[in-house]
């Protein structure tokens, strides 16, 4: 089954942060870590993944992607802190056999 990831990357001084969705994310993130990506994750050289969601669905992964989108900053904050506390580059390859679904990772509705 084919999956779909929403993603939130930023940079080194976390800065700015990115969100994408992408049906390849250890493909994506090497294209924004190398530059690849014209634009906004080019220019604030967004290169750090700090967060992802899986889907199945290709229909639930844009929509969360634009609920996301839709957020204040503190609440991107807040859901990243609670599958990444310190913010580390979370390469994909080390969460290869890990599956987020996307009832798994929302917990609890924070406004």
């Amino acid at each position: 089954m084919k999956a779909f990831y929403v993603y939130i990357m930023t940079n080194r001084g976390r800065v700015v942060l990115y969100t994408g969705i992408t049906n390849s994310l250890m493909r994506r993130v090497s294209q924004h870590q190398n530059s690849e990506v014209e634009g906004f994750t080019k220019t604030y050289k967004v290169d750090r993944l700090i967060y992802y969601e899986r889907f199945n669905d290709p229909r639930d992964a844009i929509t969360r992607e634009k609920e996301i989108k839709g957020w204040r900053r503190e609440k991107k904050n807040a859901l990243i802190k609670r599958m990444n506390p310190k913010w580390a580059d979370s390469n994909p390859m080390l969460f290869q056999h890990t599956r987020v679904i996307r009832n798994e990772v929302r917990g609890p509705h924070i406004r």
